[in-house]
């Protein structure tokens, strides 16, 4: 039994209970889909039960009004707006870098702000990361007024990673030396070679160097540093264990624990 635990974490278990046990042992996990649309999700069976009426006829969806009201959550219109009023009028630094290095910093989230005026007001709070600087940037942006209102710069937060982040989280691991397990129990899952992040379905958190005893050497950065650990399951198929590496994407390199 313990060699099969010591044996490389990229072995792959199928069924439902290597998926109990990740999503027991993960804090604050982005699933794809959550990622893309900052941390909100829509239940698929209840869309499609809304859109049939009583008599079985299908009826169209409604379209999303432009402007929520009150608490709603963000409208998508809302929701490209406050990013794009962040990037021109938030006093952006154009230095800044996303997460595969491109010009401009990386969008985490963009949510709803809580209103503190009493009235009513509508703001949006739009999380950045830039990776040249490995900071955190939050501004709130009044989408009445189409300003921002405040800026937020920290080190050392780290948010839940966005779907992008992930995505290239997993590039970074299939392409470097670690990754060869990965790619090994893919091969024996599907019969394919696994070329691209795009053939699994992601899901990780932010990997927290506190909670390690024993920190492996290359991992001290991490905190400083943007770290993920991310959990890849094939397409329609098992699950692939990826939690003993750690990624730094700001120095895109790979860790491993124990």
């Amino acid at each position: 039994m313990r060699h099969l635990i010591e044996r490389h974490l990229g072995k792959v278990v199928a069924g439902g209970s290597l998926a109990v046990a990740a999503t027991a042992a993960l804090i604050a996990v982005v699933l794809p889909h959550q990622a893309e649309d900052g941390g909100r999700s829509v239940s698929a069976g209840t869309a499609r039960q809304d859109a049939v009426a009583p008599d079985g006829k299908v009826e169209a969806v409604p379209a999303e009004q432009d402007q929520g009201v009150g608490s709603d959550p963000l409208t998508d219109a809302e929701t490209a707006r406050a990013e794009r009023i962040a990037l021109q009028n938030g006093g952006m630094n154009a230095a800044a870098r996303d997460v595969e290095g491109g010009s401009g910093p990386q969008r985490i989230a963009t949510n709803l702000a809580e209103d503190g005026t009493g009235q009513g007001a509508r703001r949006a709070e739009v999380m950045f990361y830039d990776y040249k600087k490995n900071v955190t940037i939050t501004k709130t942006v009044d989408l009445a007024t189409g300003t921002v209102t405040s800026t937020n710069t920290a080190q050392h937060v780290q948010p839940p990673p966005s779907h992008e982040e992930l995505t290239e989280a997993a590039r970074v691991l299939i392409t470097d030396a670690q990754g060869a397990g990965l790619k090994q129990d893919y091969k024996k899952a599907t019969g394919k070679v696994l070329t691209g992040p795009a053939e699994l379905d992601l899901s990780g958190f932010v990997f927290r160097k506190e909670t390690v005893k024993r920190l492996p050497a290359g991992l001290e950065p991490c905190g400083e540093h943007r770290c993920l650990q991310v959990v890849a399951k094939v397409k329609n198929g098992p699950w692939i264990d990826t939690r003993a590496f750690v990624v730094d994407l700001s120095a895109r390199s790979v860790g491993r624990l124990g």
